[in-house]
C-alpha cells in the first residue's frame, strides 16, 4: 500500500484540496484508493461522499471520530485491497502523535501558500517536523507544494525563493483557480474534469504526480502520470524544472532556524 500524508500545522492552506486532487487522480487511473480524514471539519470525507457514480470512488475513514462497538485500529483500517492511503491531518497538528504515520508515510507533502505569514509558518512547522516529527532532513520522501498561486504576483516570486531555498524539493503549484473549487463541490478532482479546463491545471499539478510516481513502488504497474496525460504541452514540459529537488551551491543552503529568523519583504 501506497501513503501519502498531507501536513501542515497551520490551517488554510489547502491540506484538503491537494489530499483529495490526490485521491482523485489515483482513482481515476484504477486504484482502489482511500483517504484517512483527521481533519474535525471533515472535508476530504464530505468530497467522498459527493463522488458522482459515473467515477471510481474513493474510501473516506472519518479518523477525527472514535468509533463504537469496535477498536480504533479497526476502525482506521481501510478496505481490503487498498492500494493508496492518503493521510489529511489536522491544523494544529501533534506531531508527537503522529511521529508513527509520518514515518510510515512513502511520501510526506507539505502544501503552502503564498503569503508572508504562511511562508513565515511553514518555516517553523518545517524544523518542527524535523525535531518533535523526528524524521532525518536528508528524507527524499518529503516535499512542499505551492497552492493558490497566481505566479504574475510578488509575492509568489517571494514564495519561490524561499521554497528554493529549502533543503527539501518543491515539486508542484496549485493555481488560484476555480476548477479547483467546482471540482471539490462535485466530488471530484481537475483531473476528472473536461479536458480543456484540466489542461489549465496540468502543467502544475504534473510534476507533483510524477514525484509520487517515482516514490510509489506498489503501484509499479501504472503509467507514469506524463503519460496517462498525453501528449503534453509544451508548458507542462518546461514546468518539469519544478520537481527537481533545490540544488545547494557553496554556502547558499538557508537552515529552517536560520529561516524563521527572517523576515519576509513583499
Amino acid at each position: 500500500m501506497f501513503k501519502v500524508a498531507i501536513v501542515n500545522s497551520k490551517g488554510g492552506v489547502g491540506k484538503s484540496t491537494l489530499t483529495t486532487n490526490i485521491a482523485a487522480w489515483y482513482a481515476s487511473q484504477g486504484c482502489k484508493t482511500a483517504i484517512l480524514d483527521h481533519d474535525s471539519q471533515g472535508s476530504s470525507s464530505f468530497w467522498a461522499s459527493k463522488r458522482p457514480p459515473q467515477v471510481n470512488p474513493v474510501q473516506a475513514i472519518e479518523a477525527f471520530k472514535e468509533p463504537y462497538g469496535m477498536t480504533r485500529s479497526f476502525y482506521l483500517k481501510p478496505e481490503a485491497g487498498t492500494q493508496v492511503l492518503l493521510t489529511d491531518t489536522p491544523a494544529g497538528i501533534d506531531l508527537m502523535r503522529f511521529q508513527t504515520p509520518l514515518k510510515e508515510a512513502d511520501a510526506i507533502l507539505i502544501p503552502v501558500l503564498p503569503s508572508a505569514i504562511d511562508i513565515h509558518a511553514v518555516a517553523h512547522f518545517l524544523r518542527d517536523l524535523f525535531l518533535i516529527g523526528q524524521l532525518p532532513r536528508s528524507s527524499a520522501n518529503i516535499a512542499v507544494v505551492a497552492n493558490r498561486v497566481r505566479k504574475n504576483t510578488r509575492i509568489y516570486q517571494t514564495l519561490e525563493v524561499f521554497l528554493n531555498r529549502l533543503e527539501i524539493p518543491f515539486v508542484g503549484t496549485l493555481r488560484d483557480s476555480q476548477n479547483y473549487i467546482q471540482a471539490a463541490a462535485s466530488g471530484l478532482g481537475v483531473c476528472e474534469l473536461t479536458k480543456s479546463r484540466f489542461a489549465l491545471e496540468k502543467p502544475g499539478l504534473l510534476p507533483l504526480l510524477d514525484w509520487l510516481h517515482a516514490l510509489d513502488t506498489t503501484s509499479s504497474l501504472l503509467p507514469t502520470p506524463a503519460d496517462s496525460f498525453a501528449p503534453r504541452s509544451a508548458e507542462s514540459q518546461t514546468s518539469e524544472i519544478q520537481k527537481q529537488p533545490s540544488k545547494t551551491v557553496g554556502n547558499n543552503t538557508t537552515t529552517f532556524d536560520q529561516l524563521c529568523g527572517q523576515n519576509t519583504t513583499l
